[in-house]
């Protein structure tokens, strides 16, 4: 007789079911997101109903925002989401390639479970197909940091092949510039907080624009200067507001209408004597993350001060950053407080808005990005896209190896994985020649996506690499096999992540052979 050792309403899958259960969540979200892979690949709408009645609107083919965004119940299905977040974070794009590479892993993993062989083994195919891989990359990779020239134009290509699969693919030359140009100004620097990014809805994609300086979205204050050069900046973090007594519950009674002029006479002196500590810093340029009141508005105009209120955290972080300040709350001890610098602040207008501008900032690295377009949905998903660009280039920076795309490296690594698989003998050579197929299938997917014939295109590009044309690669755009050199560029450090992170999730997945799943908890009353 079976004992029962879970709770009521737990259950369990063992040995084919839970590995099955697994396989096929994992290879569901991989055909999710497949169509949006490569130059051709399609959009998704993300619709979801918000608070406040209203529709929350996401159209994108970015992968991990497009995983980020499904609520998922399978267990394996989670584990490509979270892999696919890695990637976003550690490279900033290939996530939908990591997505798809594992999925087809793990496919080709299911038919070799239906043959009979044991997972372990499969797995440890896998290992070595993957070493074998790891190095026909590694070969493969190339560096040109030591001529300029062609190093910028290796960043530019890299830049246009990550966002001829965006929005933007229609302007990629300009926004290419853009970004290698906004990322080139941080000097080998991967912290991307000194490019700011601005959206304003109008006018069409192409009038986006890369501007010196950082750009802060505020407002400069009633009857202050617009224009300050040789700016001595003071960002803090600081009640500026009177009309209210800083204590929690605090009640003040008062007998007459005197009292209550006393009471906020006192707060204005407070107010005034805090504005003055301000002023004696030295600074012409004060940038509050809080509000400032009229009255407080009105004496830092009085004093020549710029104010600028409510910026909010993240602006008064960058701001702080690039400027070389520091983010003050109190002013009782002068030499304690970082002040910034920069050459001159002034008051622009972008679009139909007024907006602050910082040129010449003490940290000379930072721009702004700033995104026109017609709707909020494409300027979400512009910002989305120049993101994964700048944030490849700067790990490109940071690593300058890089490999050939259209599906090059993919069959590059695929026929050496098909050359080591026949030195290895039993079973494991027959895992390997599993792994070889799962990544020929990335340039299948890539040309299945652009209406092309897929089995035609791989085939003749699987022949070109065997004849030793191994920077061969597919020509989405006219439907033939070319030399990718300088046309489709890619970072070696994003396509080894996607290598290590597919083969590592379809890895654990298929070591799982049991699925637990625990009762929830029951609420009381």
């Amino acid at each position: 007789m079976a004992t029962q050792i879970f709770n009521e309403n737990a259950t369990q899958e063992r040995a084919e079911n839970a590995r099955l259960s697994n396989i096929i969540g994992a290879i569901a979200v991989g055909d999710l997101v497949k169509s949006t892979l490569g130059p051709k690949g399609m959009d998704k709408i993300l619709q979801s109903s918000t608070a406040h009645g209203g529709d929350g609107l996401v159209v994108t083919n970015d992968g991990a925002t497009i995983l980020k965004s499904i609520p998922l119940d399978n267990a394996a299905a989670k584990v490509l989401v979270n892999i696919s977040k890695v990637q976003d974070d550690e490279v900033g794009d290939g996530t939908t390639s990591v997505c798809v590479l594992a999925a087809e892993i793990l496919r080709q993993a299911e038919k070799l479970l239906d043959q009979r062989i044991h997972p372990q083994t499969i797995i440890d195919g896998f290992r070595l197909a993957t070493a074998s891989a790891r190095k026909a990359l590694e070969d493969a990779a190339v560096s040109h940091k030591d001529d300029v020239e062609q190093w910028r134009e290796d960043l530019l290509s890299i830049a246009r092949t990550t966002l001829s699969s965006k929005v933007l693919a229609a302007d990629k030359h300009r926004f290419a510039e853009i970004c290698v140009d906004a990322v080139l100004r941080l000097k080998g620097s991967t912290n991307l907080d000194r490019i700011q990014i601005i959206k304003k809805t109008g006018g069409k994609v192409s009038d986006s624009y890369l501007s010196d300086g950082f750009i802060l979205n505020k407002k400069i204050g009633v009857n202050q200067p617009r224009l300050v050069k040789g700016a001595k900046i003071l960002v803090a973090n600081t009640p500026m507001d009177t009309d209210k007594v800083k204590v929690f519950g605090a009640k003040i009674k008062v007998s007459d209408t005197a009292q209550l002029a006393e009471i906020e006479r006192a707060e204005r002196e407070k107010m005034r004597a805090k504005v003055q500590k301000i002023a004696a810093l030295g600074i012409n340029v004060f940038v509050n993350r809080q509000l400032i009141y009229n009255w407080p508005e009105q004496l830092f105009a009085d004093a020549g001060i710029m104010a600028i209120e409510h910026a909010d955290f993240d602006g008064v972080e960058r701001l702080a950053l690039v400027t070389g300040g520091e983010i003050a709350s109190t002013f009782d001890n002068p030499e304690l407080i970082a002040l910034g610098s920069c050459e001159s602040v002034e008051e622009v207008i972008i679009g139909e808005d007024r907006m602050i501008k910082f040129n010449g900032t003490t940290a000379g690295a930072a721009c702004t990005i700033v995104l026109r377009g017609g709707t909020n949905q494409m300027l979400d998903e512009a910002e989305r896209s120049i993101h994964d660009a700048i944030a490849v280039l700067s790990q490109t920076i940071a690593e300058p190896r890089i490999v050939y795309g259209g599906g090059c490296s993919e069959m590059l690594m695929s026929r050496a994985v098909d050359e080591a698989a026949k030195l290895v003998a039993g079973k494991k050579s027959i895992a390997m020649e599993s792994f070889a197929r799962a990544l020929r299938q990335m340039p299948t997917i890539l040309a299945d996506n652009a209406g092309l014939d897929s089995a035609d295109l791989v085939a003749r590009l699987r022949a070109a690499h065997y004849e030793g044309k191994s920077t061969c690669g597919l020509d989405l755009f006219n439907g033939d096999i070319i030399d990718v050199t300088g046309k489709v560029t890619e970072s070696f450090k994003l396509k080894l992540q996607v290598l290590l992170s597919a083969s590592e999730a379809a890895e654990m997945i298929l070591r799982v052979d049991d699925i637990i799943r625990c009762a929830p908890r029951q609420r009381r009353n």
